[in-house]
């Protein structure tokens, strides 16, 4: 798989693996100045867009050193076919009421899979398991 990646403006940086072992590619806030992020969650550029084949699933999804810091990142998703800019939605949550974030900052991981072949089929019925209907918290305690 290749991936394609566009600067929307010169002091973008590139998504890019921290280690060889990563899974995800590191996002980084691309600002003009710092954003200073609370409770009510706002969408921080990237300054990047991308292109991959269809086929592929991109992913948002946070980091766990900032998690740790009470900064939050909203799973999202990135289809094969948009090619605007890479947001990344972020809130703080805990004991931090806010979070400063600057320029270059790794705010968001990004992570690719590849996308089951799935066939949609109606049914009048599903096939009965031990478990049934039961859900939320019903397998644990």
């Amino acid at each position: 798989m290749e991936l394609l990646i566009r600067k929307l403006r010169a002091e973008s940086r590139i998504p890019q693996r921290a280690t060889e072992g990563a899974t995800g590619f590191d996002l980084y806030a691309c600002l003009d100045a710092p954003v200073l992020l609370a409770r009510t969650p706002q969408m921080v550029p990237t300054g990047v867009a991308i292109e991959f084949p269809r086929g592929y699933d991109a992913q948002v999804r946070p980091r766990s050193g900032l998690s740790l810091k009470g900064v939050g990142v909203a799973f999202g998703t990135v289809d094969a076919d948009y090619r605007g800019e890479l947001f990344v939605t972020m809130w703080t949550f805990g004991a931090a009421d806010s979070y400063e974030l600057h320029d270059g900052d790794r705010i968001a991981q990004l992570v690719f899979a590849a996308l089951a072949p799935v066939v949609v089929t109606e049914v009048a019925e599903l096939s009965g398991t031990a478990r049934g209907e039961s859900g939320h918290g019903s397998t644990g305690r």
